[in-house]
């Protein structure tokens, strides 16, 4: 065996292997996400990177990373990812009460990830005297809807866990299944991880 046969199968070939694997990995498997902005406080912090499984299904509760172009009127990007928490699933029924209580197929949802206060307040309050919003809005033309609201096929109605600021669902619609990035786990030893990894 020559020495440039040998330098090719001892070196050139693992390198090639490694990078087709991290290739692989981070485009079908894994992948990290940063999140942008205080929408998902008090469980995830601006500036904070989390790990993203690419083959999770998202489900009741799971925190996604999705595309927001095309979606949100006001993604700037043509790659402008947001961090948000699955509240409806294809074909679910989404309705509420005026005390902050969201009801999905007429079961109680119980958003034991956020406070009673964050629940009351950012679900149905206005954010001033003069800027109402509820879950009957649903787009940017401010078009209101039933109180029962039906989640479409192959889309999803996303919030973020701070109600009060989060532009999300509430404001531009449903999240097609296209657009979804990812499922967030958080590893063990975060202490967040009770609230993410749902």
């Amino acid at each position: 065996m020559s020495k440039t046969t040998g330098f090719i199968k001892d070196f050139i070939v693992p390198i090639l292997i490694g990078l087709l694997v991290a290739f692989v990995v981070k485009t079908y498997l894994f992948s990290f996400a940063k999140v942008d902005g205080a929408s998902m406080n008090p469980n995830l912090h601006t500036g904070e990177y989390v790990p993203i499984l690419k083959f999770e299904k998202p489900h009741h509760d799971s925190v996604i990373v999705f595309n927001a172009s095309g979606v949100d009127p006001r993604a700037v990007g043509q790659k402008d990812f947001y961090v948000k928490r699955v509240i409806g699933m294809p074909g679910d029924k989404i309705n509420y009460k005026s005390n902050g209580e969201l009801f999905i197929n007429g079961k109680e949802v119980s958003q034991s990830f956020i406070s009673k206060d964050q629940q009351q307040f950012g679900t149905l309050a206005p954010i001033n005297m003069n800027d109402g919003f509820n879950l009957k809005q649903l787009s940017a033309q401010n078009k209101w809807q039933p109180s029962q609201t039906t989640v479409p096929k192959n889309s999803y109605f996303v919030m973020g866990d701070n109600r009060q600021i989060s532009n999300d669902s509430r404001y531009w619609g449903f999240v097609p299944a296209s657009k979804i990035s990812g499922v967030v786990k958080l590893p063990f030893w975060d202490s967040h991880k009770d609230k993410i990894n749902k």
